[in-house]
């Protein structure tokens, strides 16, 4: 088998302080809302403002991956990135990719072998893809994803996406 490799990928960039990721999940989709990074003119460097899941008119990104066919989500946060076994590849904080060549896919297509209507080639077309956040990484597998960016608060946003009613 080739071995791993790490590709930057471009997604909304995080927000420097909390990104507060919010992950909603069923059987066919994966979504994923953060705080994206964005200029605040009002912000001098001494004036930190404590935001929540529910702060409002927030620059939220969000990713949804329909159909997924796994996720991980929780440490290592930024501290503890340098423990990841894919940090000797390049892996870094606060950043994207693409892990080429994924032993975490190749191990999920092994497992599925012993299905009576196994294929290999199911498993051809999924890619793995890894967010490191401030306090926690997230890992899925997917096809693929869309981004799209939102103004609102975290949760809000989330709960609206998923067909939530959020009063």
């Amino acid at each position: 088998m080739t071995s791993e490799a790490l590709l930057p990928i471009e997604v909304p960039l995080f927000s420097a302080g909390a990104p507060l990721p919010h992950v909603f999940a069923d059987e066919g989709r994966l979504v994923i809302a953060y705080l994206a990074d964005a200029p605040d003119p009002s912000f001098d460097g001494t004036n930190p403002r404590p935001v929540s899941p529910l702060t409002g008119n927030q620059p939220v990104a969000m990713l949804t991956a329909d159909p997924y066919l796994a996720f991980q989500f929780g440490p290592p946060n930024d501290e503890a990135i340098s423990g990841h076994r894919l940090h000797p590849l390049g892996l870094r904080s606060y950043e994207a990719f693409e892990v080429l060549h994924s032993s975490w896919v190749a191990s999920l297509e092994k497992a599925n072998r012993v299905h009576s209507s196994h294929k290999p080639e199911l498993f051809s077309g999924y890619r793995h893809f890894i967010l490191t956040f401030h306090d926690s990484t997230l890992e899925f597998i997917a096809e693929s994803f869309s981004a799209s960016l939102h103004k609102g608060a975290v949760l809000t946003v989330l709960l609206k996406s998923v067909g939530h009613r959020v009063p």
